[in-house]
């Protein structure tokens, strides 16, 4: 997942994080300097769902607007293997697949 606190926050026209940091306090969430500063400029390590749900509302955003998913970062067991033999395979001229029937016989030709 990206981040995506900071342009979620230029839409609505915050641009410092201590802009932010106030109207959230307003709303009942205190945040740190530090945890603020974290949040503003990075990737949160933890973040509790109810410290989600002030910034959605001040923000006036759903959750899919501060949270990106990155689908292709997600490592797939036994997929960088499959990968790489199917490019080998590709390279040494491997033998072309023919699709047979259910029963084993060759389809006839087109």
């Amino acid at each position: 997942m990206r981040w995506n606190l900071r342009l979620t926050a230029a839409h609505k026209g915050i641009w410092k994080a201590s802009e932010l940091q106030r109207s959230l306090a307003e709303h009942g969430l205190v945040i740190s300097a530090g945890k603020m500063s974290g949040l503003w400029s990075g990737q949160p390590v933890s973040l509790k769902l109810e410290d989600l749900d002030v910034i959605c509302v001040v923000l006036g955003c759903e959750i899919g607007d501060l949270l990106i998913p990155e689908p292709e970062k997600v490592s797939r067991p036994g997929w960088a293997e499959e990968t790489e033999r199917a490019a080998v395979g590709a390279r040494t001229g491997a033998p072309k697949v023919i699709p047979k029937r259910r029963d084993g016989r060759s389809l006839p030709p087109e």
